[in-house]
């Protein structure tokens, strides 16, 4: 089998894989391959038809298509190559890729930088703990966007959707705009998983219930469904007896959750993070394997798409630094960034200060909701940022901006903390 060779081959053509081929190619690197299963570039934003993207990148307010169609248009200007229609089998730790599509079959690339783009996926029923026959008319969220958007399809007159993430909140209002009744949006959790805003846009606005701390019991129906039961939950997330109340519905929307795409990287060898699912990575977005990087959903699920394209700029630039011999992080100390109380997790979670930026923005989640509290940052037991925050959530990212020279500060570092605190 002929092996090509390319300098970098970004692995997804959604919004981080663009957004890291165009850095890649603007960093002066020519040579890049784009590689991505589905019929066209823009991953999952091709069915996001609602606005509210771009407020950040362009500083003006875009659909997810039109969004997407910028950088599909920069990377076409740009010449970046890409391979459509492409699953990717494997990739080696040596940065050998083994793909296959219609037109060439099986082929194998040899890559100077791998970056890592896959995006995520959503969380199934088979995931969840729910009884009940599995009749027609259950469905992920994203399935229905995709139905309802790009099929042309409604998927049912009557809906119940179970969990509060952002997919479920938008697709609430889409049902609700195209004549649907939704009965109810019903959340384990007792806060909301997905952004204020669409909590307002699109249930408060449209006079949809959000039901926090309910769970769906049973589901009715052997062909087609015809109604679920919710029931409120304690703390422990077990069912309340006495709290049951039954929806008559045709349709359960599931938005219960996304879980990065890590299958390559696992079987690859990349480390990968309990709390994120997403691999580890240093301040350069480098996994565990030298010259391959990870950026997007595949590393940590975002919230807003700009985010996404600002993260996989860096790791773009970085991955070209790669190749043009940037120095290694052999034998550099790398030194570990703690998600510590209050917060669910960091990205990165090390950093090699020889190696960063002047300033390096870390993000992260809190575990639950916080009010009147402080962020705040150490150095071994040092307290250098103390800043206070009206209100965290879950469902949206924080981040802090850690400078070189602060950290250089301390010839003894040996671990970087963030808290959240009452005082």
């Amino acid at each position: 089998m002929t092996i090509e060779a390319y300098t970098i081959v970004v692995i997804g053509g959604g919004p981080a894989g663009l957004a890291a081929a165009i850095a890649a190619r603007k960093a002066g690197i020519r040579d890049i391959l784009i590689l991505e299963r589905d019929r066209e570039l823009g991953g999952i934003l091709n069915q996001c038809i609602h606005n509210g993207f771009g407020l950040h990148t362009f500083k003006e307010e875009l659909t997810g298509p039109e969004y997407a169609g910028r950088f599909v248009a920069q990377a076409g200007e740009l010449e970046i190559a890409c391979e459509l229609n492409t699953m990717v089998m494997e990739i080696s730790r040596e940065r050998v890729v083994t793909a296959m599509n219609r037109e060439k079959g099986m082929f194998r690339i040899r890559a100077g930088a791998v970056i890592l783009a896959m995006g995520c996926r959503e969380r199934a029923r088979g995931a969840l703990n729910i009884p009940g026959y599995r009749p027609a008319g259950i469905f992920s969220a994203g399935t229905a966007q995709r139905l309802v958007n790009m099929e042309g399809y409604l998927p049912g007159r009557k809906a119940v959707i179970l969990g509060s993430g952002d997919i479920g909140l938008i697709m609430a209002r889409r049902m609700a705009l195209e004549g649907a009744e939704v009965k109810a949006v019903a959340e384990l959790m007792p806060y909301c998983g997905g952004l204020k805003r669409n909590i307002v846009q699109c249930l408060e606005d449209y006079g949809i219930p959000l039901k926090l701390c309910h769970t769906v019991v049973d589901i009715q129906g052997r062909e087609r469904l015809e109604g679920v039961t919710l029931a409120q939950v304690d703390d422990k997330g077990k069912p309340i007896p006495g709290t049951e109340e039954t929806y008559p519905c045709d349709t359960l929307l599931l938005s219960v959750g996304l879980i990065p795409e890590n299958e390559l990287s696992l079987d690859m060898g990349v480390e990968l993070d309990e709390a994120t699912s997403g691999p580890v990575v240093d301040e350069s977005l480098e996994t565990n394997i030298p010259g391959v990087f990870a950026c997007g959903n595949v590393l940590h699920v975002h919230d807003l798409v700009d985010y996404v394209s600002e993260e996989a700029g860096r790791a773009g630039t970085n991955a070209a630094g790669f190749v043009k011999g940037r120095p290694g992080k052999d034998g550099r100390q790398q030194i570990p960034l703690i998600a510590g109380q209050g917060v669910r997790y960091t990205v990165p979670q090390r950093i090699c200060v020889e190696r960063m930026e002047p300033h390096l923005k870390v993000r992260f989640r809190v575990g639950a909701v916080v009010r009147d509290s402080y962020v705040s940052v150490y150095l071994n037991e040092k307290c250098i940022m103390h800043r206070k925050k009206t209100v965290m959530a879950p469902g949206e990212m924080e981040e802090v901006v850690l400078s070189r020279s602060v950290l250089e500060t301390d010839p003894d570092l040996k671990s970087i903390a963030i808290k959240i605190e009452k005082e």
